[in-house]
């Protein structure tokens, strides 16, 4: 069988999700199961150069996964004659180089949201990648995970009847660094390096909101700074100056209000770290990062408020299961699966820069709704230049 060979430069895989979501759950995955069809039937096989500024880290990656590329010279990677992709997942505040580095390169681009610090560089990017003509494309990872592809059946097959609302809560408690090690790095909670759970989640929940409910029309948030103090990964208190909760509010296009709240600081009550509930006029629904369970118009029972007596009802046992119907990957698999035919097979990948940059619009907004103390309209965005 014939084979296609994508070079992939693959900057930031000594991060946590570079490494464990992108690299070894995704690429290495794929080439274990011997590549992906393309359309002319040969096997699309990723050849990942990996990037970093770390060269230890580096060796010490490539010897574990079985791989013999590697650099901490990004020019160098770009210029190997079969890389035909890009792929960045840095902190924030190193990527914009990267990507400008990778047009120049004339290399099709894809990254981890957010795509830029703020909303100018990223509609500026958005921009840059369209006039190149080169394939883009962001990471919407969510949009397949098990839970919400169900959830996403359930909308589409008109389930619900209206939507009347959307109420979210994700999050867990990331210890403070003294007497258990955190398990996320310590830049999260600085603001100057890009840190705050806004900017991390406002990304999310804008192409969750939007493509499977309703575009934003407004947001509120209210954001904290709950733990102000916290230790890094040297064990060196320092003083947390990002937010590590946010409680957003959001309006939809035709009335539905959506409630989500985003916390580090929080203990978990829930079946999953991610849940989700959709009320609508026909029926309900609660989705998490796997399970989905809907509960149907004809199917509700008729709870009585008394709280002089125990209860005596299982609220959740009145829910039904939604099948899978279909096998489940990593969510992040797929979307590389479906960028990688994007590039070779210029198969449809509709989440591009400017899906991106909207994510980086919601966050701005947010963090501007916070400060200002007031709901903010979220205008349409245009990445043309002076609009």
């Amino acid at each position: 069988m014939n084979e296609r060979r994508v070079g992939i430069v693959m900057n930031g895989v000594t991060g946590r999700m570079g490494l464990r979501q992108h690299l070894e759950r995704s690429i290495v995955a794929i080439r274990e199961q011997g590549g992906i069809a393309a359309a002319d039937g040969s096997m699309i096989i990723p050849e990942p150069i990996l990037v970093g500024r770390n060269e230890l880290k580096l060796r010490r990656i490539a010897e574990q996964y079985g791989l013999t590329r590697w650099t901490t010279d990004l020019s160098e990677a770009l210029a190997e004659p079969d890389v035909e992709i890009y792929f960045d997942s840095q902190l924030t505040q190193l990527r914009e180089k990267g990507v400008r580095a990778a047009v120049e390169a004339g290399k099709a681009i894809y990254c981890e949201k957010p795509i830029a610090e703020g909303l100018d560089a990223a509609v500026d990017l958005a921009r840059l990648v369209r006039d190149s003509g080169l394939k883009n494309g962001v990471v919407q990872d969510k949009l397949s995970l098990p839970g919400l592809r169900k959830l996403k059946r359930l909308v589409d097959g008109g389930f619900f009847g209206r939507i009347l609302s959307v109420r979210g809560e994700f999050g867990y408690w990331v210890f403070e660094g003294d007497w258990q090690e955190a398990q996320r790095p310590a830049w999260n909670y600085k603001q100057a390096e890009g840190g705050g759970i806004v900017v991390d989640m406002f990304c999310h929940w804008r192409y969750v909101l939007d493509q499977i409910f309703a575009p934003v029309r407004s947001v509120y948030c209210q954001g904290a700074v709950h733990i102000p103090t916290r230790w890094d990964e040297q064990g060196t208190e320092y003083a947390a100056t990002a937010e590590d909760a946010a409680y957003g509010v959001f309006e939809l296009e035709g009335g539905i209000i959506a409630q989500l709240n985003s916390s580090w600081t929080t203990r978990v009550f829930r079946d999953e770290l991610v849940e989700f509930q959709v009320d609508g006029t026909e029926g309900s629904a609660v989705a998490g990062l796997r399970n989905c369970h809907a509960q149907h118009r004809s199917a509700t029972p008729k709870p009585v408020w008394n709280p002089d007596l125990p209860v005596t009802e299982k609220f959740r046992d009145q829910w039904s299961v939604v099948p899978d119907n279909e096998v489940f990957d990593n969510g992040f698999k797929v979307q590389w699966e479906m960028f990688l035919r994007h590039v070779v097979d210029d198969a449809p990948f509709t989440w591009d820069f400017v899906e991106g940059a909207k994510g980086v619009q919601l966050a701005e907004l947010g963090l501007q709704s916070w400060r200002e103390g007031r709901k903010l309209e979220v205008p349409a965005l245009s990445i043309e230049a002076g609009s």
